[in-house]
């Protein structure tokens, strides 16, 4: 600053400030060697707070209006200074403008996919992004707590910070919410609206409101959209029958077009015809679709061992089993046993059994 600055600022008496940058939250007043007039004149505009600084210590706190800076609106800076009587010289303090406006469409998004396990898809991951709205709610908790001695804070020097808090409430609060994938899109101000409420005691701790969160968008990885792209496309089709002859007719059509001439088109409709025979007989329900030429396999006839003199012999099948019974070897009274049987049975008890016994005639009376 040269001499002629420094002497016209000796003859300034309005401390005021106005903001044309649209992103800057706090902004230090200059004066030379700090030094504020008593009795200037104090300008703080609507969406402004002035703070004085002395030594580092915050000391009076101003809302909007116009003031006539004097011991009597300065208490906490005249208690600092000492003044207990009536003060007119010249003293030093910073005076630093806190925007109270609110700042809007600030972003957030996730920088990696949250993984979470979803009802319908399993595990899926997701990413978001949105915006959100703040402002500076105690200007002397903001200066503390964040800004120190910047003479000019913006909200890009913030926003990283505040955009970290907004996404690990959102992976938090979405992970517990255990809305399915698909039903996300129907909730977003649900969502944005629980979240400021779930985040607002933190940006408190910073000065900070946060007014408003906007989720925009939530979406799952390429990949997976690609495959929920197919899945709907076969919703929109519907019948595939249908859909296949219709396609078919129309590929028959633009062969009838065909400038090769009548054979060429009647080759091609003949073709069409042939495609669209074995494409119906192949989209034909089960019911309606030839039996198979290969004959069903035999069925199996069941098996049978049998005590013969208390010893097991078998397994024999009903054929053997008749030549047993005509032979004498095999009588109703003859304990059998076939798989599934819980034990040994007579013959004449089993069902398969019983009917043989009955084509056999009984033995000759004694003469």
């Amino acid at each position: 600053m040269g001499l002629l600055d420094k002497i016209r600022g000796e003859f300034i008496d309005i401390i005021e400030w106005t903001d044309s940058s649209g992103d800057t939250m706090v902004y230090r007043f200059d004066r030379h060697d700090n030094e504020i007039k008593m009795g200037a004149r104090l300008t703080v505009r609507e969406g402004q707070t002035a703070v004085f600084i002395n030594k580092g210590q915050l000391a009076d706190v101003f809302k909007p209006g116009m003031y006539t800076l004097e011991t009597d609106n300065m208490p906490i800076l005249s208690t600092l200074m000492g003044w207990k009587h009536g003060f007119h010289s010249p003293f030093k303090a910073e005076v630093y403008f806190v925007s109270t406006r609110r700042f809007t469409d600030l972003k957030w998004g996730t920088k990696h996919p949250i993984t979470l396990r979803d009802a319908e898809f399993g595990p899926v991951r997701l990413r978001a992004f949105g915006t959100y709205v703040i402002r500076v709610s105690d200007a002397g908790t903001f200066i503390r707590e964040i800004v120190g001695t910047d003479g000019q804070f913006t909200t890009d020097e913030i926003t990283d910070q505040l955009r970290n808090m907004i996404v690990s409430r959102f992976a938090d609060i979405i992970g517990e919410s255990k809305i399915p994938v698909l039903d996300l899109a129907a909730n977003y101000d649900e969502l944005g609206e629980f979240i400021t409420g779930k985040i607002k005691d933190g940006f408190a701790n910073y000065g900070l409101e946060v007014t408003k969160i906007l989720v925009e968008n939530i979406s799952l990885p390429e990949a997976v959209e690609q495959a929920l792209d197919k899945r709907s496309s076969m919703g929109v089709i519907g019948n595939l029958d249908q859909y296949t002859k219709f396609q078919t007719a129309n590929a028959m059509e633009e062969a009838a077009k065909n400038p090769g001439g009548m054979a060429a088109g009647g080759m091609g409709m003949g073709m069409g015809f042939a495609m669209a025979n074995q494409m119906g007989q192949s989209m034909a329900p089960q019911s309606q679709q030839q039996p198979a030429a290969t004959p069903p396999p035999l069925p199996q006839t069941p098996q049978f061992h049998i005590a013969i003199d208390g010893t097991q012999s078998g397994p024999f099948d009903i054929t053997v089993l008749k030549q047993h019974i005509h032979s004498g070897k095999l009588t109703r009274e003859t304990l059998v046993w076939r798989q599934g049987m819980t034990g040994w049975t007579a013959a004449g008890q089993v069902e398969e059994l019983a009917n043989l016994f009955g084509a056999v005639p009984p033995p000759l009376p004694p003469q």
